[in-house]
Parts: C-alpha cells; sequence; structure tokens
C-alpha cells in the first residue's frame, strides 16, 4: 500500500507509541515528511476515491474501521473492505489517530487496488500539531489524503455565505498573524459547513472541490456517508 518514500509503514505499525509522550514526539518525526507541494489529482480524474471511518464498542474495547472506494466520477462505490482489531491508544484530545490508524490500514490493505485520493472523517493541518490523522495516514501509506471534518476543533472562522460551494478561512493564532490550516465549506445551500484541511500531497483548494463534488445531495461527502454506515455494520457484526 505504501508508495516509494522514506517511511516503512510495517516498522512505524511495530513501534506504535504506547504513552502521550511518544506519541507526541512521534507526531513531530513524522510531520516534516507531509507534503504539501504537490495539488493532487484533478477533481475529474479516473480512478478511486476512497473514505475512510471507524466505529468503537468502548465496553469490548474495539474497534471496526472501512474503506469503501467510490469511482471518482460516478460516485458509485466500487469496492469496499473492513477490519476488526482492539483499540490500541487510550483516548487523549489531539492523539485520536494513534486510536484508529492500525485498523485502518488494516481496511484499506483488503482493498482490490490502491486508492488515488482517501478522505478522512477527522483533521489534517487543521490540528493543533499540524498532524491530525488525514496527515498521520497519509504520510504513513504514501497517498493523497484530505481531511473533511464535523466541527471546526479548536479554530475560528466566520460563516461562510449560505450558498452551495462557498467558503471561509479556518484560522489559527492571533488576529492579524493567523494562519490558515483549513476552510469552511458549505456543501449544500443554508446547511451547516464541513471543515476541510490537507492531509498529504494535495493542495487546499483542490481538497474543497473533491470535497464538493463528493458532496451531490448532502452535507457530508458520499465517501464518508459510505464508510460511517459499513464501519456501524462491521461493529455490529462483532
Amino acid at each position: 500500500m505504501h508508495t516509494p518514500g522514506t517511511l516503512s509503514c510495517d516498522d512505524e505499525l511495530r513501534n506504535w507509541p504506547s504513552g502521550e509522550a511518544e506519541a507526541r514526539a512521534t507526531q513531530d518525526r513524522l510531520r516534516r515528511h507531509v507534503r504539501l507541494e504537490e495539488p493532487g489529482p484533478q477533481v475529474d480524474f479516473d480512478g478511486t476515491v476512497v473514505g475512510v471511518d471507524v466505529a468503537y464498542d468502548d465496553a469490548r474495547d474495539v474497534v471496526a474501521a472501512a474503506a469503501v472506494a467510490l469511482d471518482a466520477r460516478s460516485l458509485t462505490v466500487v469496492d469496499e473492505a473492513t477490519a476488526v482489531g482492539r483499540v490500541s491508544f487510550p483516548y487523549v484530545p489531539g492523539l485520536l489517530a494513534f486510536r484508529e490508524i492500525p485498523t485502518v490500514i488494516e481496511a484499506l490493505a483488503r482493498l482490490a487496488r490502491t486508492p488515488d485520493l482517501v478522505i478522512c472523517d477527522g483533521y489534517g493541518r487543521a490540528h493543533p500539531r499540524r498532524f491530525g490523522l488525514a496527515s498521520h495516514l497519509g504520510v504513513l501509506t504514501g497517498l493523497p489524503a484530505i481531511g473533511v471534518a464535523k466541527n471546526p476543533f479548536t479554530f475560528r472562522y466566520d460563516a461562510p455565505a449560505p450558498e452551495r460551494g462557498a467558503t471561509a478561512p479556518l484560522l489559527d493564532g492571533p488576529e492579524g498573524a493567523a494562519e490558515e490550516v483549513g476552510r469552511a465549506l458549505r456543501t449544500q445551500e443554508g446547511v451547516k459547513p464541513v471543515f476541510v484541511s490537507v492531509g498529504h500531497r494535495v493542495g487546499l483548494d483542490r481538497a474543497c472541490a473533491h470535497t464538493l463534488r463528493l458532496a451531490p445531495k448532502y452535507r457530508l461527502p458520499e465517501t464518508t456517508r459510505a464508510a460511517d454506515a459499513l464501519c456501524r455494520r462491521a461493529l455490529a457484526d462483532v
């Protein structure tokens, strides 16, 4: 699954952090491998875009991950896979990727073909350490990845205009020196925005364009909707 590069996904998974300090050090080490200079696939590319999501059963310490591949042009489901595992890390805000990634990577590996683009239900650079799930997953797999979240985490934004496609910067830092870490994107007229951030090997403009194309009818991208439903079914079957 990993494209050629300097990291070994298998080695990273074998040496998975067990505590907060080690996890933060891992984020700092891996963050420098994030590639922001690539624009990412064209919006009308011929290939597959994959949504990933997870569901938890905390009482049983179980996590179920789903990967659903859609044809990038027709948005029809062409493949899907699930994986179930033990929760590999405690709940710590800002470190949620460490609970999810091992099982997500297992689900991705069960797809029949390598994804051309991955959409995560979470954050990329819109993260206090600039290394959310989409960035972490992208670096470990080498795949272009985007984070599309349901809320803005700790960052501020002005409401985008009400029409579909309107955006507003998602900002971090003091007034006058704020950094744009993502964008609030209105995917449907008059509906609450989603929050898009780059993960790895995709630019922010194109990340927003992909998200809008993947949400022709509803607030959330079809990739997220399909992966959410599938991981919940997988968890119920455990």
